[in-house]
């Protein structure tokens, strides 16, 4: 089967209409701080220029433009969506993409968006580990706040991490980590649950190994995403019988030994998580049941389901 870049891009449906002054979505969430206390959160998807990578499982590419982000765009969107936002003691900066691309977020406009979130205690921003370097900590400066950059490790599979077009080795993830703790800046990973050419078992094992690695590296959080179709080659390679998103049981399990490790912050992804139901009486407590341990960080008490589990 053709993975190629112009395959991925040739399976792509079209992008959805965005407008370029304006975030396509913004929120506050709870989330428990490195500190161990809950805040609040204003979350900005950023509208920018595509990320440069052509990720295999990637569709945040939906809602970005074809060329750079022009000058003052940026500064505008944030001012949307705090206008509309209540308090929040953090933000997190999401573009879809990095950050730290020039073309993404252009770097005459830093000083601007340093204005509109420096007075937050914590700045979260997304990017690739091939585009850590010094601007990191400059834009860490000049905010005077604590900076975090999420990175996508996705798996560490020998195998799979290759085929999934990141344009990273494990080393370059390791590289950028080293280098964002040493400047002083947390660091979070994005984990695949069950990313392409995984069973749902060894889905859930390799996404136990990963957090494990990403531990290793001193990360201090890590978001555990269950891998979804829709960006078209997702669907050929379900197709082929080489994918199938995961159960919400298995993001349980990874979650919750995840917890048991202590050795920092674990959180699921519960966006859509309707999707990963495999039994409609039992799918909605255990989200539940996820949403409880995402926010005290502690393992609940095991659902029961006398629909799906044996008496």
């Amino acid at each position: 089967m053709d993975l190629s870049t112009p395959a991925v891009l040739a399976a792509r449906p079209p992008k959805n209409a965005v407008d370029v002054r304006r975030p396509y979505a913004f929120f506050v969430e709870r989330e428990p701080s490195a500190e161990g206390d809950m805040v609040d959160v204003a979350t900005v998807f950023l509208t920018d220029r595509e990320c440069p990578w052509r990720c295999l499982m990637c569709d945040l590419w939906k809602n970005t433009i074809d060329g750079p982000t022009p000058p003052g765009a940026i500064p505008e969107q944030i001012d949307y969506a705090l206008a509309r936002l209540p308090p929040a003691r953090q933000i997190k900066l999401y573009n879809s993409g990095n950050f730290f691309d020039s073309q993404a977020v252009p770097p005459d406009d830093h000083a601007a968006i340093v204005r509109r979130v420096g007075r937050f205690e914590r700045v979260i921003v997304e990017n690739h580990p091939k585009l850590c370097g010094d601007a990191c900590p400059r834009f860490r400066d000049a905010c005077g706040s604590e900076l975090e950059v999420a990175l996508g490790l996705e798996t560490v599979h020998p195998e799979v991490l290759p085929r999934l077009n990141k344009g990273m080795t494990l080393d370059d993830f390791a590289r950028a980590a080293e280098f964002l703790l040493a400047s002083k800046i947390a660091v979070r990973a994005f984990l695949l649950l069950r990313p392409p050419f995984l069973s749902e078992k060894e889905g859930a094992e390799w996404a136990i190994r990963s957090l494990e690695y990403a531990f290793s590296l001193g990360v201090g959080c890590c978001a555990i995403i269950p891998t979804r179709g829709g960006n078209g080659i997702m669907e050929q390679l379900a197709a082929a019988g080489l994918f199938s998103p995961p159960t919400i049981r298995s993001l349980e399990q990874v979650l919750e030994h995840g917890l048991s490790l202590g050795r920092g912050r674990v959180l699921a992804d519960l966006w859509d998580i309707d999707r990963f139901f495999d039994c409609p009486d039992c799918g909605p407590r255990r989200a539940a049941r996820i949403a409880q341990m995402n926010l005290s960080q502690q393992v609940a008490p095991k659902v029961t389901c006398s629909h799906c589990e044996p008496m």
